[in-house]
């Protein structure tokens, strides 16, 4: 079992004699025995494991989906599995804590897919009413190995029979394992792996064994870079269920002033649309009202929400695939953008749009970076705010930076399953690869200006601004996929005026 282990409360008891278990395990109907539909997903996620069995030919490769964790006593948190298991079998939302997926490769070349699960129990089984982790009485029914096969298309297991597929041809077969994924499937690995070791040579193999293991995890990683139609598609399904999230932020500003902490409501608000949409939020939401928005991650949300401020919103849907957007908006919150906050907010509008303008197949994916923070930069030392001297160039340096004061973050990263998606490219792969058709990614400029900032004018103190959008690169450029949700100033005025007036 690769879950966190529960404490075990020593006051409750369950009844279990004979008698009792063959009670409860009588009087039920038949179970619906209808095998669900092959997942829409299944083929593009063959295609994945394809690449991923070309990479690594004759190796035995381990990708587990983790283990259920613990929040605190014997209350979990709600299972999410690990990426790179989710992409390779399509499985998304709460499955299957500690499954693991296995490639086993062929004599003829290849690789057999095979998912290790915990299947549904019978209901003469202690676990059916008894465990109130697993069984059917407390969580509900797990599916069976038939239906797993029937969804996915590859064939399926009993997780107690993963302990003697990974042993077997130890020694002979490399083995791999993404290490991060579940610490009980590595350490299972790494047993296998010791049990083959010349005792001379030990340390020298098991660290050779680890470079494989993260050669498959950053591997896994690029292969998320460029995403398939199936892909895009979910993406487009995230932003929209974020942009109905964002109306109902809107709509409920007013009654965040009224009722106080009022980014806290504005937080529950939208986290309540993207549980109804999809399986929640893809991060922790940002809802930084006033001064906060000058905080990048402000995840609090304790604050108030004032009338004449400007509250800073970046989240996003994740759906049940686990694909998210990635969104912010700076709105007024009484609907109308005063002098100063329209002034930064043009700015930073302004190095948004030249940074999508800089999306298109060939360009260097810093290219986006560069494109929007020269805007940043030019606008900063014409309001006089870079040091005395400072050029231009000099700031844009490596050696300078001056503008970062207030504009610190990145301009874009890559999006999809993970909101942060393929972080473990190498800079090769990533900051300095050129963009190609499928890749998702943010543009997101910012300008923050605490409110004890003494180099800023008094007026521009204590207004953070960022706007971000998500985009796909296309064969000609690229798509704003979520150029729905209004960020041109007065379209978002329009818009806070046309939700209001719904609710009149």
């Amino acid at each position: 079992m690769s879950s966190e282990e529960q404490p075990t409360a020593g006051h409750r008891s369950r009844p279990s004699s004979g008698a009792f278990r063959e009670f409860v395990a009588a009087g039920w109907a038949p179970r619906d025995a209808t095998l669900p539909d092959r997942l829409d997903v299944a083929p593009y996620a063959q295609v994945r494991r394809d690449a991923v069995s070309a990479a690594f030919p004759g190796d035995r490769l381990v990708i587990p989906a983790g283990g259920l964790k613990v929040r605190s006593n014997d209350c979990d948190y709600i299972f999410r599995p690990h990426t790179a298991f989710a992409h390779l079998t399509g499985l998304g939302a709460d499955r299957e804590p500690d499954a693991v997926l296995l490639l086993e490769p062929q004599t003829d070349g290849g690789h057999e897919a095979v998912l290790f699960f915990r299947p549904l129990a019978g209901r003469d089984t202690e676990e059916f009413f008894g465990d109130s982790r697993y069984g059917e009485f407390w969580v509900g029914a797990r599916p069976t190995l038939a239906d797993v096969e029937a969804e996915l298309g590859i064939r399926a297991r009993h997780i107690d029979e993963l302990p003697d597929a990974l042993a077997k041809d130890a020694g002979v077969v490399t083995v791999r394992v993404v290490r991060d994924a579940d610490p009980i499937t590595t350490q299972a690995v790494d047993k296998v792996r010791e049990s083959s070791h010349e005792s001379s040579t030990q340390e020298s193999q098991a660290s050779a064994e680890e470079d494989g293991d993260e050669a498959l995890a950053k591997f896994l990683s690029v292969l998320r870079l460029i995403k398939d139609e199936w892909e895009i598609e979910q993406m487009r399904r995230a932003v929209a269920a974020t942009a109905d999230g964002f109306d109902a932020i809107i709509e409920e500003l007013p009654e965040a002033v009224r009722r106080g902490r009022g980014e806290r409501w504005i937080e529950g608000v939208f986290g309540l649309h993207a549980r109804h949409q999809g399986n929640g939020v893809g991060y922790e939401s940002i809802c930084a009202s006033g001064d906060h928005a000058n905080t990048l991650h402000w995840i609090k949300n304790t604050g108030e929400v004032l009338d004449g401020d400007l509250i800073l919103v970046d989240a996003g849907v994740e759906l049940d695939s686990l694909f998210t957007a990635d969104i912010t908006r700076t709105l007024p919150v009484n609907g109308k953008y005063t002098d100063a906050q329209r002034k930064i907010y043009d700015v930073v509008l302004k190095a948004q749009r030249a940074g999508i303008d800089a999306v298109r197949p060939g360009a260097k994916f810093s290219d986006v970076h560069a494109a929007a923070i020269t805007v940043i930069a030019q606008t900063l030392l014409e309001w006089g705010l870079l040091p005395e001297g400072v050029d231009l160039a000099t700031t844009l340096s490596d050696e300078g930076q001056y503008h970062r004061r207030w504009m610190v973050h990145g301009t874009s990263h890559h999006l999809g399953m993970d909101v942060h998606d393929c972080a473990l490219a190498l800079r090769e792969e990533y900051m300095d690869a050129e963009l190609q058709p499928g890749m998702v990614l943010t543009v997101e400029p910012g300008l923050y200006f605490k409110k004890d900032d003494q180099l800023v004018p008094e007026e521009l103190r204590g207004i953070g601004i960022r706007i971000e959008d998500d985009v796909v690169v296309t064969d000609t450029g690229c798509e704003v996929l979520s150029s729905g949700i209004p960020s041109d100033p007065d379209a978002v005025e329009a818009w806070i005026a046309g939700r209001w007036g719904v609710l009149d």
